[in-house]
């Protein structure tokens, strides 16, 4: 028996951890067929690329404000974000999602990219690194 294209899809991806100390351990395997370091290339990758983009008020990228909280690989390497912004009338609400998918499109190897925006949680300064509370004087 064929299994539902649903619960297929839930078998078949990899949760990255955005929150993990490294990205040697931000991968969480959901009975994925994509080989570890793979997943661990386009962890890597992921980062890098969502450290280009800069909320245009603040001078810290959205990776290090805490913005992306959770990304999705599929086998396929389709790319599901979800992603807050620091406040809910954030002037560039509209263009930041699309800076994040074209950000995470230039990854080699991603099939397509798909950036959801959630206000839950809300986002709130306990969600920086503490590269950006150095950057921001937050200490």
């Amino acid at each position: 028996m064929k299994p539902k294209e649903d619960e297929m899809t839930e078998k078949t991806r990899d949760t990255i951890d955005i929150s993990a100390p490294t990205p040697e351990v931000a991968a969480k395997s959901q009975s994925s067929s994509l080989p570890p370091e793979e997943l661990d290339r386009l962890t890597a990758e992921l980062i890098a690329a969502f450290k280009t983009v800069y909320d245009p008020e603040i001078p810290v990228d959205i990776y290090e404000l805490g913005l992306i909280y959770k990304v999705d690989v599929s086998d396929e390497r389709d790319v599901e974000i979800d992603m807050t912004l620091t406040a809910p009338g954030c002037p560039v609400a509209g263009e930041m999602p699309i800076w994040i998918e074209n950000a995470a499109s230039t990854v080699v190897g991603v099939r397509s990219v798909v950036v959801n925006l959630t206000f839950e949680p809300p986002w709130d300064p306990s969600r920086m690194s503490d590269e950006a509370r150095l950057e921001l004087n937050m200490f």
